[in-house]
C-alpha cells in the first residue's frame, strides 16, 4: 500500500510538470506575439506612408511631399503608445516614460524612486505590496510579466533573476537627471 507522502510528492510532481509545460508555452506564445506586434507595426507605417503619398495634391516630388510625409509620421507618436492595453515600445535615447501604459509607468515610478534614494531592485512581491496589492500568485505573475517585458524592450534591468532596477540610461519619469 502506497504512503500518502509518496501519493502527495506524485500529486505535487505532476503540478509542478504542468506548471513548467505551461510556463513553457506562455513563452512560446510570447515570443510569438512579440513577432506579430512587429509585423503589425510595420503594416500600420506601410498604411500611414502610402495614405501620405496618396493624399489629395500630394505630388510625387517637391518640398509639399516631404511636408507630408512628416506630418503623417508625426501623428503616431508618444501619446499613441500611452493608451490603455497599448504595446511597450523599445526604449532608446530621450524617451521618457509616458509613452507607456499607467501600469507601466507605476513600475517604472517605483523603481526609479528607489534608484534615486539610492535603494537596491524590488522583487515583484515587493512591488506589489508597495501598489497595496494583495501579495498573491496572480497578480505577483502579472507584474513578472509586465516588469519581464519592461526588461525586454530596455527599461528595466533584471541584475538578479526575479529583482527588478530601472535600467541604467533610462530617465526617470517627470525628467530630471
Amino acid at each position: 500500500m502506497p504512503s500518502v507522502v509518496g501519493l502527495l510528492e506524485q500529486q505535487e510532481l505532476a503540478a509542478r510538470r504542468r506548471v513548467d509545460g505551461l510556463r513553457e508555452e506562455a513563452d512560446r506564445v510570447q515570443a510569438e506575439l512579440a513577432a506579430a506586434e512587429e509585423d503589425w507595426r510595420e503594416w500600420v507605417i506601410t498604411r500611414r506612408r502610402i495614405d501620405a503619398v496618396l493624399a489629395p495634391g500630394n505630388g510625387a516630388s517637391g518640398p509639399e511631399a516631404g511636408a507630408n510625409t512628416r506630418d503623417t509620421n508625426t501623428r503616431s507618436g508618444p501619446d499613441d503608445a500611452a493608451k490603455p492595453k497599448s504595446q511597450v515600445p523599445m526604449w532608446c535615447q530621450g524617451m521618457t516614460a509616458s509613452v507607456l501604459s499607467v501600469d507601466y509607468q507605476r513600475i517604472v515610478q517605483v523603481l526609479a524612486d528607489r534608484v534615486r534614494l539610492g535603494q537596491g531592485p524590488l522583487t515583484c512581491q515587493e512591488m506589489a505590496s508597495v501598489f497595496g496589492m494583495d501579495v498573491v500568485p496572480a497578480r505577483v505573475e502579472t507584474l513578472r510579466s509586465k516588469a519581464k517585458r519592461l526588461v525586454a524592450r530596455s527599461w528595466l534591468a533584471e541584475p538578479m533573476p526575479g529583482q527588478f532596477t530601472l535600467a541604467q540610461n533610462v530617465d526617470r519619469p517627470g525628467g530630471g537627471s
